[in-house]
């Protein structure tokens, strides 16, 4: 699965992702766009998944029109430490099923 961090998710984490090819916005030379640029050079580059801690994207953007589905990671705050103990659902999730439009949270 071809999954790309959001600029609010560590870049650390990625490396926890095994088994994925994994970048992030700001590896990829996108930090600071917009939301909806973001989905569309995602859609461009082949990315499917956008992995995030921002809860309100969902509802800002049409996922499924932009082709890419969405994990959403919920935890106390989105440093490093708190995040990975959410590594293993969000390996169970990309390895299951997921589709355009989809928007999976872990807790």
């Amino acid at each position: 699965m071809r999954v790309l961090l959001d600029e609010c998710v560590p870049k650390r984490l990625g490396r926890l992702l095994a088994g994925h090819a994994v970048d992030s916005v700001g590896g990829m030379g996108w930090s600071g766009k917009k939301n909806g640029a973001l989905l569309a050079l995602m859609t461009t580059a082949g990315f499917e998944v956008l992995l995030t801690v921002d809860k309100g994207l969902r509802h800002q953007q049409n996922l499924t029109t932009a082709g890419v589905a969405m994990v959403l990671m919920r935890s106390k705050s989105n440093k490093l430490a708190a995040l990975t103990p959410l590594v293993p659902a969000v390996l169970a999730v990309l390895a299951g099923p997921i589709n355009p439009g989809d928007v999976i949270e872990v807790r």
